[in-house]
């Protein structure tokens, strides 16, 4: 593709060195992404320049009057230390006509609300575990309609922030407990749902209108007790968990019929969500064959070698043409502005 100048908008503390000389994996882990797509846009040969904001909108509007970027590749994930604040940074792009990678704002509003998103799916038919919502400040009742376990998690963070082995809950006195606690620790609202058993899959999804679907990933507890076990947020990113639990993803082994019905419900979640860019959607699928819609994910973790990148590489797009894709994706989206 034609070289671009990309300007990589990124949080102020993560702003990645321009070399790994001495720099340990476990230094490297909160600034991987960052430091992968910078290195590897540079190495395509566009000129890419880092900026990082993270209160303060005028270092970017600075950026856009000084750099004049055709594209700003968007790894910004938080505002003001709010994750939902992405949104209205997105916006802010928009407004000031900035093409930008990854979801646009309708997207991530309605995927990072994780109580509105399965109100939708539900509007839509698509399966997902039933479900309730415990605002803060108020007390849980008993929950009649919905049959243990449950598992309770916030309604708006990511990563699993918040989510333990005590996030699944099989009596109403856990439950509280659970509640209160995410009440008063992370401050949000609890979402409490149906916890469904079986097979736990991750799908990456390419698109704005034609969407690529890519293979199916599938996490696996190789050494896990026989207990139901959750992607806690320990699973997820401390590495004493992973290799005490066995904790693997590659690639699904499903039969086509299977394969073939979860690839049309990821479609039809990424349209019902308005989402756009690149995403990730997460389901689950119990012993009888059903698959659940846990939850979507716009502008998931785009690190070498982590799953999205591996699911991509597994259908023959290696990570440079992954990150061209994304460019493209995100100069071809047709925000509001360009009719005016």
């Amino acid at each position: 593709m034609r070289k671009r100048r990309i300007m990589v908008l990124l949080h102020q503390e993560l702003i990645p060195p321009d070399s790994l000389e001495g720099v340990s994996d476990a230094e490297m882990m909160e600034w991987k992404t960052e430091f992968d797509v910078v290195q590897t846009l540079r190495y395509m040969g566009h000129e890419a320049t880092p900026v990082g904001a993270s209160d303060d909108l005028s270092k970017i509007r600075d950026a856009i009057t000084e750099l004049r970027p055709h594209i700003c590749f968007n790894l910004l994930e938080e505002f003001h230390g709010v994750g939902t604040y992405d949104q209205h940074v997105v916006s802010y792009l928009e407004l000031c006509k900035q093409p930008y990678t990854g979801c646009n704002p309708r997207g991530l509003m309605l995927s990072h609300d994780k109580y509105l998103a399965k109100k939708i799916m539900t509007y839509h038919r698509i399966p997902t575990p039933r479900f309730t919502v415990i605002p803060r400040g108020k007390r849980v009742k008993h929950r009649s309609k919905l049959d243990y376990p449950l598992l309770v998690k916030s309604v708006v963070e990511d990563a699993s922030l918040g989510i333990t082995e005590s996030s699944l809950v099989h009596d109403e006195e856990a439950l509280n407990r659970q509640v209160s606690y995410l009440h008063e620790t992370l401050r949000s609202d609890a979402l409490v749902e149906e916890y469904i058993a079986g097979r736990e899959f991750y799908v990456g999804v390419l698109g704005n209108q034609r969407l690529k679907v890519l293979p199916i990933w599938e996490m696996k507890f190789t050494k896990a007790p026989k207990k139901p076990t959750i992607a806690t947020a320990k699973v997820k990113w401390d590495a004493a968990t992973q290799e005490k639990l066995g904790v693997e993803t590659n690639a699904a082994e499903l039969p086509d019929e299977l394969r073939e019905r979860i690839i049309t419900l990821c479609k039809r979640v990424y349209k019902a969500l308005d989402l756009s860019g690149y995403a990730r959607i997460d389901l689950r699928c119990n012993a009888e064959g059903k698959v659940y819609v846990l939850e979507a994910n716009p502008n998931p973790n785009l690190s070498f070698g982590e799953d999205f990148a591996e699911s991509a590489e597994t259908d023959g797009i290696e990570y440079e043409d992954l990150l061209g894709r994304i460019l493209n994706l995100g100069l071809s989206y047709q925000a509001h502005w360009r009719n005016v």
